[in-house]
């Protein structure tokens, strides 16, 4: 399974932008996606994750901002961002799991500016 992330960039506070994960390969066994980041100096957190059959749970530092959603027809999941902030600076990373095995995206860069 490969993937690749985009839609990230930079944006002011109070800002929106949408990440898309295209996923490619053995597609028909991807179960659960998802989205993590890691900011600078710190450690790779969930963001949020979507089962195949579109069940959600949202970390609760995006709760009400952020919203996962998936396209099983596109093999692509999506991660809507509203009212930014500059602790949402970070890159941000898409995975897949098939089976036991997790896939990961390169990663796409947001930067919130204040």
């Amino acid at each position: 399974v490969q993937l690749v992330e985009s839609g990230g960039g930079s944006v002011q506070a109070g800002g929106s932008l949408r990440l898309s994960c295209a996923a490619s390969g053995i597609i028909f066994s991807i179960n659960g996606m998802g989205w993590y980041r890691q900011g600078p100096g710190k450690q790779r957190e969930l963001v949020a994750v979507i089962t195949r059959g579109g069940n959600t749970d949202h970390a609760d530092s995006v709760k009400g901002r952020f919203t996962i959603s998936r396209d099983n027809a596109k093999n692509t999941v999506y991660l809507q961002m509203n009212s930014l902030k500059p602790e949402d600076t970070a890159v941000y990373y898409c995975n897949a799991d098939v089976g036991h095995v997790r896939y990961w995206g390169l990663g796409t860069q947001v930067t919130v500016s204040s």
